[in-house]
């Protein structure tokens, strides 16, 4: 990436549940191995940080404020954090260089779209694409 790229930022979502045959020692040195590699990636200026997500939760919608449903646990998400990047490309290798990887994490990447919400502009919340 040369000096002239525009960069972007991208929310970086952690999905899913450590893998069962993997050992809790296994577990810990790819959780060290992470913090280890995400700090070197914030001092670098490739990211940003995010946070883990805690146990409590609740569902707001237009019927009130409930306990659930949520996703399945299989999509569990369990935190996040920031890339910044010239491309989603870029930032997905990235996200693929993640040590929790090889330990049943994944990880969703999304653009960050710092225009102001519409009901007149296609974007992800559309429901019928014009």
């Amino acid at each position: 990436m040369d000096e002239g790229t525009q960069l972007s930022e991208y929310l970086v979502i952690s999905r899913g549940r450590w893998d069962e045959d993997k050992s809790p020692a296994e577990i810990q040195n790819a959780i060290d191995a992470f913090y280890v590699w995400h700090e070197r990636c914030i001092d670098e200026g490739r990211m940003r940080p995010g946070h883990r997500l805690g146990v409590g939760r609740r569902v707001v919608s237009k019927h009130g404020v409930t306990d659930g449903p949520f996703a399945e646990t299989k999509e569990l998400i369990g935190g996040y954090w920031f890339i910044v990047a010239a491309s989603l490309e870029e930032a997905s290798a990235l996200a693929a260089e993640n040590p929790c990887l090889a330990c049943g994490l994944t990880y969703e990447i999304r653009p960050i779209e710092l225009a102001r919400a519409s009901a007149f502009a296609v974007t992800n919340e559309t429901s019928v694409r014009r």
